[in-house]
């Protein structure tokens, strides 16, 4: 019974970072943010990996998605010290939309938040951005944060769940009784 709670548990961390890995996905899609849109999708693909993984005890998909848990989180650890401007790393800058003038949706649509545009000449192909961004309950750069840092305690918890379970899986994988054939499942149906 044991290996069904762990197994229980790490398709319980997968269906919460798919829920919020779709979610970030659709606010960077609404604020043009090419790079996180980029890692977000392969994030996704992985997640299900690791379900299925954890679904079908399969324990190289499970080892595949913890290895991408590993770059997750230094991909969200990077997405912090971007929006906290740490060293080098500015936010205003164009890292995060390749080079498109984007910007976080959360900057301007933020909870109470009002902008504030000084366009005295549009660029064709760059979003207009605001010059003040006035009355927000929270600024934009926090929501960022707390959108990475639930992304880094999912991931750390995968990461930990999943060497676990695929060590239980490996071990448990020499199942074969030469005299009466297959042992039964790990877990009922």
């Amino acid at each position: 019974m044991g290996i069904c709670n762990r197994r229980h548990f790490l398709l319980t961390i997968c269906i919460l970072q798919l829920i919020t890995t779709v979610e970030r996905q659709v606010f960077d899609f609404l604020g043009f943010m090419w790079a996180p849109i980029l890692v977000n999708f392969f994030n996704i693909i992985f997640v299900i990996l690791g379900f299925f993984g954890a679904f079908q005890y399969r324990p190289k998909y499970i080892i595949s998605y913890c290895i991408w848990n590993t770059l997750w989180l230094g991909w969200n650890i990077f997405m912090i010290c971007f929006y906290l401007n740490v060293g080098v790393l500015d936010k205003n800058s164009d890292i995060l939309n390749l080079g498109t003038g984007s910007f976080s949706w959360w900057h301007v649509n933020g909870p109470g938040c009002k902008a504030i545009y000084d366009v005295t000449e549009p660029e064709l192909f760059r979003p207009a951005r605001p010059t003040n961004v006035t009355n927000c309950v929270l600024d934009y750069e926090i929501v960022e944060i707390l959108h990475a840092s639930t992304q880094c305690i999912l991931g750390f918890i995968a990461i930990v769940g999943g060497i676990y379970l695929s060590k239980v899986f490996l071990e448990e994988d020499d199942s074969f009784d030469f005299i009466g054939g297959f042992d039964p499942p790990l877990c009922p149906s």
